[in-house]
C-alpha cells in the first residue's frame, strides 16, 4: 500500500489517499505525538478495510509525517518483552 497524497483539514486533520483503497477518504488526528485513523469515508467502489490495513495507514502517515518514533512509544504498539 502507498500513501497517494494528503492534506491538512480544518482543526488540524489530516485528510489521506491511499492506492489500495483510491474512492476512500481517510481521516487522521493527531494524539499526543502521533496521528491515527479517525475516520474512514469508504468508497462502495473499494475493497473492504481491515483492520491491519488501518494499521498499515497509521504506519505510512506517520512515518510521511516524521512522527513514526511517537506513535511506535504508544500503550497499543506492540512491544517486544524481555
Amino acid at each position: 500500500m502507498k500513501l497517494t497524497r494528503w492534506s491538512y483539514t480544518k482543526r488540524y486533520n489530516i485528510k489521506a489517499y491511499f492506492d489500495i483503497f483510491p474512492n476512500s477518504v481517510v481521516v487522521f488526528r493527531k494524539i499526543k505525538d502521533y496521528y491515527f485513523v479517525y475516520t474512514v469515508n469508504w468508497g462502495m467502489n473499494d475493497p473492504v478495510v481491515t483492520k491491519s490495513a488501518l494499521e498499515e495507514m497509521e504506519l505510512l502517515l506517520n512515518s510521511e509525517m516524521g512522527t513514526l518514533d511517537g506513535y511506535r512509544l504508544r500503550k497499543a504498539f506492540p512491544h517486544d518483552s524481555k
